[in-house]
């Protein structure tokens, strides 16, 4: 009889260690994401606070389309830009090296036109590109995506801890796949609270929808569109979508 009660207590342990653990992770998962009313409050920054933006660059199109949406950027707000391209897409980094340069030269122009009392943060030392291991390359076997995926995952997480850099105060992208991997790595690390991610309101995400996409959303737009914080859309035909879809007119 005495292995059968200990095998009995056993088993109700673990079960009752298993519901536990599930209860314990859904209210956490509950405090991390948007508009939930368990979210705690996020203090304001104060103003000339030193903040870092995370930009997730695609190929092609989701490259024009972000450069268009930031080329407003206020520098003096955002001092440290990272730009995140895949591997392989040189077009990006490049792209994202001469966006920098233009507008460090309209810095200067408005320095010399009098606003000489105005910082700007330009420079080598204000922004950095990283690049990350696509999640799946063309006519890549889908039976490997997954490793592909978790090697795309870890080295977002190096990318978003930053070495010398503190955690990104704001994550914007607009749909390429490695944006899913990042926005999950930003998502885990609020979760454990690293580097107090969550305490601090560090990560915050921005989507906005490819101008293409009319009427119905993107497959990232479908996987992140109840994670991020804001959604955007560029169509009245896409507001709400998802439950959370803002439309504030055409971004590109």
């Amino acid at each position: 009889m005495a292995p059968q009660i200990f095998n009995l207590y056993t088993t109700t342990f673990v079960l009752a260690l298993s519901i536990t653990l599930v209860v314990a992770a859904s209210l956490r998962l509950l405090a991390i994401l948007p508009n939930t009313r368990f979210s705690p409050p996020v203090a304001k920054r104060k103003i000339g606070t030193a903040t870092r933006v995370l930009i997730v660059l695609g190929s092609g199109g989701h490259t024009s389309e972000m450069l268009y949406m930031l080329k407003d950027l206020d520098t003096r707000k955002f001092t440290h830009r990272t730009w995140v391209v895949s591997s392989g897409d040189a077009f990006s980094a490049g792209r994202a090296a001469i966006f920098e340069a233009e507008m460090e030269e309209e810095a200067k122009k408005l320095s010399k036109d009098g606003s000489n009392n105005v910082t700007f943060n330009f420079g080598p030392e204000h922004y950095d590109i990283a690049t990350v291991p696509r999640a799946r390359k063309i006519h890549q076997p889908l039976y490997t995506a997954p490793f592909s995926s978790l090697h795309c995952l870890f080295k977002c997480f190096g990318v978003l801890l930053g070495g010398e850099q503190d955690l990104p105060d704001l994550i914007v992208t607009n749909g390429p796949a490695t944006a899913c991997i990042l926005v999950f790595a930003s998502l885990v690390l609020k979760f454990f609270d690293v580097r107090g991610a969550q305490s601090r309101g560090k990560c915050k995400t921005i989507y906005a929808e490819s101008f293409a996409r009319v009427k119905t959303l993107s497959l990232s737009g479908k996987l992140l569109v109840k994670v991020v914080d804001r959604f955007l859309v560029q169509w009245e035909e896409l507001e709400g979508a998802g439950g959370r879809a803002e439309y504030w007119g055409i971004l590109v």
